[in-house]
């Protein structure tokens, strides 16, 4: 029989930690893209609500568990094959709890074969005071195939009068086309992580921010247009086959505001996912 204090340290040793992998792929046929494989463990599921105003199919993936925590475990691989076309996005923005120590992992793993087009665009992150997250997406890329991405990060909500104390964020992105690399990304913020974003350099105390990337054909036609949408709290550029955008807000709303306009331009007017329009 066990003694309680070996049953408390087995407890302990032994803390129930969410796991979820969803797996999907499209593929074309007589002009249309429709599902091809479907693949969902644990707290991730995915859901295929009928698309309003495009012919591209739309994939929602969904964390059951709520949220993520330390030591939790998620993760998403879509797949296109020649010509399809499909957009991805999350249910509601993913939450990053408080951990006691090891980082939530999120791996999110893209392959577009030729000519295929995709837009990967979760709502945002929510890092809450003592909250830890590694997150990764790692895409491939055929030498004509297109895609638009979006990661998006509020630490801690302002309406709620949330601040970071600590916490920690590494978000890591490889893009390659043809097996080359295309596009490298490291940001990393721990600690105070408050204290850290006050800076003028860093983000002015701004808690809102948001990477956006389009890989694809003559970049350098958005410019223009994309850098009056971000207005003064961002920036854009474009070289060597890609246009990329950095914006910072005070708040997630105003951050989604500027978002929504830049998104629809980089996909080149067809409409966001229902779950993203206000």
């Amino acid at each position: 029989m066990l003694a309680i204090d070996d049953l408390q340290n087995s407890v302990t040793a032994r803390m129930q930690r969410a796991h979820g992998q969803a797996s999907v792929s499209f593929r074309s046929r007589d002009g249309q893209t429709c599902l091809d494989r479907l693949f969902q463990e644990g707290c991730a599921k995915l859901r295929f609500p009928r698309p309003l105003g495009t012919d591209d199919p739309q994939a929602i993936i969904i964390n059951t568990a709520g949220g993520l925590t330390g030591g939790d475990r998620f993760g998403a691989e879509v797949t296109l094959a020649a010509g399809a076309a499909a957009a991805v996005t999350t249910q509601a923005c993913e939450r990053i709890y408080r951990s006691t120590g090891a980082d939530a992992a999120v791996t999110n793993r893209l392959r577009l074969a030729a000519g295929a087009r995709l837009a990967w665009l979760p709502q945002e992150t929510i890092l809450f005071d003592g909250g830890r997250l590694s997150r990764s997406l790692d895409v491939d890329l055929a030498d004509d195939a297109e895609l638009v991405a979006v990661e998006a990060v509020l630490f801690g909500r302002q309406a709620m009068g949330e601040t970071l104390h600590s916490g920690h964020l590494h978000d890591r992105w490889r893009i390659r086309r043809d097996g080359r690399l295309l596009f490298a990304d490291d940001l990393r913020v721990g600690g105070n992580i408050a204290a850290r974003l006050a800076p003028q350099p860093a983000m002015a105390g701004c808690r809102a921010m948001a990477t956006v990337l389009f890989a694809g054909a003559a970049p350098e036609r958005f410019l223009d247009q994309a850098r009056s949408i971000i207005g003064p709290n961002g920036g854009a550029s474009a070289w060597n086959g890609k246009f990329l955008a950095r914006l910072v807000e005070e708040t997630g709303l105003a951050l989604r505001r500027r978002l929504e306009p830049l998104l629809t331009l980089l996909l080149g007017g067809r409409p966001l996912p229902k779950v993203w329009q206000l």
